[in-house]
């Protein structure tokens, strides 16, 4: 019988390598719309706005020097990305929210780019050091359509900029409101075959989506995708490295009651069977269970 990942299964934290954290949070909170919940030494945590829980979204990790020792700086514009992050994606709770989020942007100034995929509305922009981020809102899930092949039907159509900001109106943006979540994570990979293998066949994650043979999506409890995989960065690229801006590593959250209460330990012996070499962090709150797939991205399982 084929594994199937737990549909209660979502995307928790991304942390992400900046070069310059007080540049970071400002751009962060003001320009999107968290807000600090705490911040130590060259580390900084950030949660929605209006979230008064301070559930963490985003944590940054600042850099110091790159690999010749040399001050770390932000990633130029248009360098060719490796192995990594393509872009992250905050999920706000209603369309209302996407045209409050659109609003706060272009009074920043900032350069957003935009797509209508059919199932939801996205805005993208990237921050100082040139991380991707998506801010979208999905469409009502009994409005998505699946192809001849059972996969979901998503394009690339220009958004409706005028209505989402006339849905917007005068209400005050104050951030991003409760409910506001990581709703996907979308990464660069090496090699898509052996990234399926490792997602699909390993982990239990369904397939619903191909774009061509360049980009794969897959996903928990039949959402539209809460992890995009592709081959843009090039078949074989290097991951990122560690001493450049981009995904220190994101976690996967799965539940933890009832039939799924045994989810991370069965996992980890897929993960094992597999070939893979997965840790448990004793140390770290939650005691995560540590691996990375088959391009060197790294991921935490954390048991909700």
């Amino acid at each position: 019988m084929t594994y199937v990942i737990p549909p209660a299964t979502a995307i928790g934290v991304v942390q992400l390598r900046v070069s310059q954290l007080d540049r970071s949070i400002r751009f962060y909170e003001e320009a999107v719309g968290l807000r600090l919940v705490r911040r130590e030494g060259g580390a900084a945590e950030l949660a929605a706005a209006q979230d008064g829980s301070d559930r963490v979204l985003l944590r940054l990790r600042e850099l110091h020097t790159d690999a010749a020792g040399n001050a770390a700086s932000a990633t130029p514009p248009g360098r060719r990305p490796g192995a990594g992050l393509y872009h992250f994606a905050i999920l706000v709770p209603d369309r209302r929210s996407l045209g409050l989020a659109l609003r706060n942007l272009i009074r920043h100034g900032v350069s957003i780019g935009q797509a209508d995929h059919l199932v939801s509305e996205a805005l993208y922009i990237s921050d100082p050091d040139q991380n991707g981020i998506e801010i979208y809102a999905d469409r009502p899930r009994e409005t998505w359509r699946r192809d001849a092949n059972g996969e979901y039907v998503m394009a690339v159509d220009p958004i409706d900029w005028d209505g989402l900001l006339a849905d917007a109106g005068d209400l005050p943006g104050n951030g991003l409101p409760v409910g506001t979540t990581i709703g996907h994570i979308h990464l660069h990979v090496s090699d898509l075959a052996a990234t399926e293998r490792f997602y699909n066949g390993v982990l239990g994650f369904e397939i619903v989506a191909h774009m061509q043979r360049s980009a794969l999506f897959i996903s928990a409890g039949g959402y539209h995708h809460h992890i995009g995989l592709n081959v843009w960065a090039g078949v074989g690229a290097p991951l990122t490295p560690a001493y450049a801006p981009g995904l220190d590593y994101y976690t996967i959250v799965v539940p933890n009651a009832g039939a799924d209460a045994d989810t991370l330990s069965t996992l980890q012996s897929r993960l094992e069977a597999a070939g893979f070499k997965p840790t448990r962090d004793a140390a770290t709150s939650g005691a995560p269970l540590i691996v990375h797939d088959p391009s060197g991205i790294e991921l935490w399982f954390i048991a909700a």
